[in-house]
């Protein structure tokens, strides 16, 4: 039986752990993935994710890699029964606030084979497949994975200071925790089909959702020549009824009676909706799946486990390498724990106005789907996405005046060329209107943060003005963790000087 020590073991390779730790990688952190599996699952299942998302990605270092796999979606419309349209949110399709477009498709494995290849740029990240973790123990200061190397049978242990459960959502790991799942209300059975063609569908090039209670459905388009529909099971049915093209014709009728299809995947999955009571356990934290399971009803299932490990990996790097205390961890669930059963009511919601109420209520999606835009907010959130602020913990500053920026996400627009992300790195960063003292030149300095000038005029500077706000600090995962009207706030800066590994460039 071999030993090997690291600070952080990830077990899961999927888009949650891969992101945990390459954002690790970045500070340096020394850490191991394990995953039962060789490769990338084959099989499509995520399809979408927002700019907020996108721009996680482009912190990896993979924004023209993702770019190069997917495509802008044009938003969202919502659908009768008869295919009429009920309401159109359109989404742009140039970049946002973010630096990138606003809905984005695209095939889950091709972005898992990206972010796979990404982890060779950083030399403190090793991936261990055909590994089944087995057991979790922990100490006061250690936890002691044990797996099975699935290829030779031989057992194998791992020692390490922090581990990551990023493994799903029948996680091992949020069993040894002794966390369990709340369920939120919901337990809905789909037939998922995807589908590969060179022939143009004709169709509008966003998603659409049919409102229905007896058939509800969706379809979109996530490539070139790939197609996704998505249809609520009958009592009684099964993939056994929908195993062939002939079998599917009649739902797909409404979108193509094109013969040249070629059937990809048919599959049944039950959406479901659940949050974990506890996501850490001392040195043992939950992440992704492994914590939340979100109807795809919003297309944030994947763009969730994406957040977590964003807020998570800078605060358990700044513990490991740069003596930030302990506690600070506790603000993750604090921070995403709310968050995200935010985002999971939010896709009920939308869940429950597809496919429930019967003819009534099909009577009243008739009546009040048209006029949605013109309920104060509802139109801004479907169009343009942007998520919750966070609430307020050590790390998000709220204050009684009203800057309401603590806890949203800063713009990311370019400096002289560069994107804001890009500028400043993973370290903390005041943004402000002013004009800083030397001695407040230097204390920023010295604490290892980032400071931006925003020239009157500049994106940055509306973006603190519209808010009444002149100064902002803006944590490493780009949340804002204070705002107000006096530099002086920047003496609350923790001192965080890690170092950035910058992506090799080609």
């Amino acid at each position: 039986m071999t030993t090997n020590v690291f600070q952080v073991v990830i077990v899961g390779a999927g888009p949650a752990g891969v992101t945990a730790a390459t954002l690790l990688g970045q500070y340096g952190v020394d850490c191991l993935i394990l995953d039962r599996w060789t490769g990338v699952y084959p099989q499509p299942r995520a399809v979408h994710l927002d700019d907020e998302i996108y721009r996680i990605l482009a912190r990896l270092g993979l924004a023209d890699e993702f770019a190069a796999i997917s495509q802008p979606s044009l938003g969202l419309q919502l659908r009768d029964n008869t295919m009429r349209v009920l309401a159109e949110f359109q989404r742009e399709t140039t970049p946002g606030p973010h630096g990138y477009p606003k809905a984005n498709m695209f095939d889950q494995p091709d972005l898992e084979a990206v972010l796979r290849d990404n982890l060779a740029d950083y030399p403190t990240v090793t991936l261990r497949g055909n590994s089944e973790v087995t057991a979790i123990h922990q100490d006061a200061n250690t936890v002691r994975v044990e797996y099975t190397d699935r290829t030779t049978g031989e057992p194998r242990t791992v020692t390490a200071q922090y581990l990551l459960g990023c493994d799903g959502a029948n996680s091992l790991v949020r069993a040894a925790i002794g966390s369990t799942m709340k369920d939120l209300g919901l337990e809905q059975r789909w037939l998922v089909v995807d589908v590969a063609t060179d022939v143009d569908l004709a169709q509008w090039d966003g998603v659409h959702q049919v409102c229905d209670p007896t058939r509800a459905a969706s379809y979109m388009r996530i490539g070139p020549t790939r197609y996704r529909w998505e249809f609520r099971l009958l009592d009684g049915e099964s993939t056994a009824d929908f195993d062939s093209l002939a079998s599917l014709r009649p739902l797909l009728a409404p979108w193509t009676a094109a013969s040249e299809l070629e059937l990809v995947r048919v599959a049944e999955y039950t959406f479901r909706a659940e949050l974990a009571d506890r996501w850490r356990d001392r040195n043992v934290f939950l992440l992704g799946d492994a914590a939340h399971l979100t109807p795809p009803f919003i297309g944030q299932g994947m763009g969730a486990g994406l957040r977590d490990a964003m807020n998570l990996a800078w605060k358990l790097a700044g513990v490991l390498n740069s003596g930030l205390p302990d506690s600070v961890l506790d603000t993750y669930e604090q921070e995403r724990k709310p968050h995200a059963r935010t985002m999971i009511l939010l896709a009920l919601a939308m869940g429950k106005a597809m496919t429930e109420g019967g003819r009534f209520g099909d009577l009243l999606r008739r009546i009040i789907a048209p006029r949605l835009h013109h309920i104060p907010g509802i139109r801004a959130t479907i169009s343009h996405g942007a998520t919750p602020a966070l609430t307020r913990t050590e790390f998000v500053q709220k204050t009684v005046r009203p800057y309401r920026l603590a806890g949203t996400l800063c713009p990311n627009p370019e400096l002289d060329g560069q994107r804001f992300d890009d500028v400043t790195g993973g370290r903390f960063t005041v943004v402000t209107t002013q004009t800083p003292t030397a001695a407040q030149g230097r204390l920023i300095a010295e604490l290892g943060a980032v400071l931006v000038t925003a020239p009157t005029g500049s994106v940055l500077a509306h973006w603190l003005t519209s808010k009444r706000a002149t100064v902002a600090i803006v944590r490493p995962d780009r949340t804002v963790m204070h705002a107000g009207r006096d530099l002086a706030a920047c003496s609350t800066l923790p001192h965080f000087t890690l170092p950035v590994l910058q992506r090799k460039t080609t």
